[in-house]
């Protein structure tokens, strides 16, 4: 047992994942070849039958991997030594960590809002157009895009060149290959560099989660919005409301439980961002946010104490989020 608990080479690593499939495989297949004797047992066997893998599995590899985190944050780098709270102490008054977690504030406020935002405007403005479809597709592709993917083609949206002029003709002797410093060569403007200046970069990053996340916050609230019945529509043109007011006093109270089921998995979302700060800026610039400072913590400065107390302080910050979803899925069941 302590062979698989303690491996350490990539041969034992790779010894375990392949002992862990055959042993899903040989459960399962016992259960699926036992279908008529199982039907034959009290229904506790049988639901324990079908539910006991997957709660021993979630066990290993989900809720031990939480408390052995949250057991190593009280400890140094290397884990030999119990130090309590610092870490938790350093990961909030040390100005590194502290720009860390502002960064990761402004991700969980401003992704969410704006997206949601975007997206149900955006779905209430379509609605029952001619081009609906198409307008949807527009929107939604960025989703189906990796975020690796997506942060490559911002990086060349950025992309700055030191910018050149010849004095004599006043031609330019570099072009900017990033279509934003392009447009402000082209009205009169010097080239930036967007990921690197503090803090406007964190936004600049913000911008690519936005632009994924509109998609389906569009598509969430667009089901929402047609769900919306005609004759309360009906009712309220014939009180007289129109346009902003219809928004405003019919179309968001009509699809609240939409819009809380959107903002929290958006925020949930980005509250684990890392694609998008390891491709473009790898943490640097003053632009870390906290899933992957516990990355950098944990892997590259070897420092297992703090990496694991940051990791904890991100699931702290999702409990929260998660309990007030649950709570309002609760309440629109039973208003229903």
């Amino acid at each position: 047992m302590d062979w698989f608990l303690n491996a350490e080479s990539a041969g034992h690593k790779f010894a375990l994942m392949v002992v862990a499939i055959l042993l899903f495989v040989l459960v399962m297949g016992l259960i699926l070849f036992g279908l008529e004797r199982i039907r034959r047992l009290p229904v506790w066997v049988t639901v324990l039958g079908f539910l006991g893998p997957t709660v021993l599995f979630l066990a290993f590899g989900l809720l031990y991997p939480g408390i052995r985190t949250i057991w190593t944050s009280f400890f140094d780098a290397r884990s030999d030594n119990y130090v309590g709270l610092d870490n938790y102490v350093t990961a909030f008054t040390e100005p590194q960590f502290q720009i860390v977690l502002r960064n990761t504030l402004l991700w969980v406020v401003l992704v969410p809002l704006v997206s949601t935002f975007i997206g149900l405007v955006y779905a209430v403005l379509i609605d029952r157009t001619r081009f609906e479809s198409f307008a949807k597709t527009m929107i939604f592709l960025p989703l189906s895009i990796s975020l690796v993917g997506a942060s490559i083609i911002w990086k060349f949206v950025y992309e700055y060149k030191q910018h050149a002029v010849n004095p004599v003709t006043g031609e330019e002797l570099v072009h900017q290959i990033g279509i934003l410093n392009q447009v402000l060569v082209w009205l009169g403007l010097p080239p930036q560099q967007f990921l690197l200046n503090q803090p406007w970069n964190t936004l600049f990053l913000i911008v690519v989660m936005i632009w994924i996340q509109a998609g389906f916050a569009m598509t969430v609230l667009s089901a929402a919005v047609k769900a919306i019945p005609d004759d309360i529509v009906e009712a309220a043109r014939l009180d007289g409301l129109h346009g902003i007011g219809m928004f405003r006093y019919i179309t968001v109270p009509s699809i609240r439980p939409a819009l809380v089921v959107v903002l929290t998995t958006i925020a949930i979302g980005t509250l684990k961002v890392f694609d998008i700060v390891r491709t473009m800026t790898g943490g640097n610039f003053g632009t870390s946010v906290v899933a992957y400072e516990f990355y950098t913590q944990s892997f590259r400065a070897q420092n297992a104490g703090l990496g694991a107390a940051l990791a904890t302080i991100l699931f702290v910050l999702v409990i929260p989020i998660v309990v007030y979803n649950v709570r309002q899925l609760r309440l629109s069941e039973e208003i229903r």
